[in-house]
């Protein structure tokens, strides 16, 4: 019985909290990995990415840069931790 509630009262810290805000370091583009508060590595497995992350160029022009290693990344972790999305890059610290 002490189980289930101590099980339950973690299951409601967890619904209070869906989403962490991270972030990471471009070790690797390809295949890409992130460094996250040096504590683990994502693989792209673990990744989504959004529009914001990936090159746009119009010809022969760089309309956005993509990713590239050093770069700061900023993570949004779905609810369950199996899945970040690299939301943007981030421009100044």
């Amino acid at each position: 019985m002490l189980n289930a509630i101590k099980q339950a009262a973690i299951e409601a810290v967890a619904a209070s909290n869906p989403v962490t805000i991270l972030f990471g370091e471009i070790m690797q583009t390809y295949p890409l990995e992130v460094n996250v508060d040096q504590r683990f590595t994502l693989t792209a497995d673990f990744l989504i990415l959004t529009e914001a992350t990936k090159e746009l160029r119009v010809g022969e022009t760089i309309i956005r840069r993509g990713l590239r290693v050093g770069d700061i990344v900023i993570l949004v972790r779905a609810q369950g931790g199996q899945q970040y999305l690299v939301l943007d890059r981030v421009v100044e610290k």
